[in-house]
């Protein structure tokens, strides 16, 4: 008989397309992966990973068995809800992907919150890019994502998934204090143009954002720096380097040498919680995304 533990390690490593990244997700070493793949393999007297450089794919048979266990995985979640759902109460484990400032500007008081109501709810936290996070909560890897889009940039939702608003995070314009722009009630995009940007590398939502907003406005922007990091940016603005757009939430008080203006419009971004419809009844998914409005609105989310 198949054992359950190591089709999931399997399947992980399908989702996370590697031993590395499926031992991330699970909470494992990569060492311990790797021997529960090994188990499976000698289970069924078949190869299920081939090396390819640095890296491993899966075999035919592999992906044979990685259905199986989308199947059985589908089947428990399905089992725990029924379950969670006639004792009424929230229980079990609760993963929850977020993005980086939603991560540090709302989660705390959400997973504090949680953990004080519901002892018997297990809730943990993954940072993760939005695009990935709702991705994750698609295939089943985690149990619910939060995710935000902007309105020239609206986020796709795969089918099988709900979500609902959280609320609407507004975004400044942040420049050095003795830049031109400093004492200005309001700024509108057209009056940016010739000017040096700080802001989040190629690929992710903001960076996408920034670029196709200055570009609707007739600006093509001149990225000078580029960080992951709202502190990282925020310090190089106090420098004098560049200007950015930020959002509020998880941004923290300004540094000294940084002003906020408004943008006119003010761009706003919207945050989502999104889970697999088939978990909806779950009076976990229920009680998480209560607290996430209710700590989205004290945090001042519109």
């Amino acid at each position: 008989m198949l054992d359950l533990s190591r089709l999931r390690a399997l399947h992980a490593v399908s989702v996370h397309g590697s031993v590395a990244g499926a031992a991330t997700a699970l909470g494992y070493t990569p060492s311990a992966v790797s021997q529960q793949i090994t188990k499976l393999e000698r289970e069924t007297r078949t190869t299920l990973l081939e090396r390819r450089g640095r890296g491993v794919s899966l075999t035919e048979e592999a992906l044979h068995l990685v259905g199986a266990a989308q199947r059985l995985l589908a089947i428990m979640e399905q089992t725990e809800t029924e379950l969670e759902e006639r004792r009424g109460l929230p229980t079990g484990r609760l993963t929850i992907a977020a993005f980086a400032s939603a991560a540090r500007g709302l989660l705390p008081g959400v997973l504090a919150g949680l953990s004080r109501e519901h002892p018997a709810l297990d809730v943990r936290l993954d940072e993760v890019d939005p695009h990935l996070s709702v991705d994750l909560a698609a295939k089943g890897v985690v149990d619910l994502a939060v995710a935000h889009d902007w309105d020239i940039a609206p986020l796709p939702a795969p089918e099988g998934l709900a979500q609902v608003v959280i609320g609407l995070d507004r975004c400044d314009l942040l420049v050095p204090e003795g830049h031109a722009l400093a004492g200005r009630d309001g700024v509108r995009r057209e009056e940016l143009a010739r000017e040096r940007w700080i802001c989040q590398p190629p690929g992710t939502v903001c960076h996408d954002w920034l670029v196709r907003t200055l570009r609707t406005a007739g600006c093509e922007p001149d990225i000078r720096h580029r960080a992951e990091e709202h502190h990282t940016q925020l310090a190089l603005v106090a420098a004098g380097l560049g200007i950015a757009m930020m959002p509020r939430l998880g941004r923290g008080p300004l540094p000294a040498g940084v002003a906020a203006i408004r943008l006119d419009p003010v761009p706003e971004r919207r945050l989502y919680a999104l889970w697999r419809t088939e978990a909806a009844r779950r009076p976990a998914i229920t009680a998480a995304v209560d607290a996430l409005r209710a700590h989205g609105a004290a945090a001042g989310l519109a």
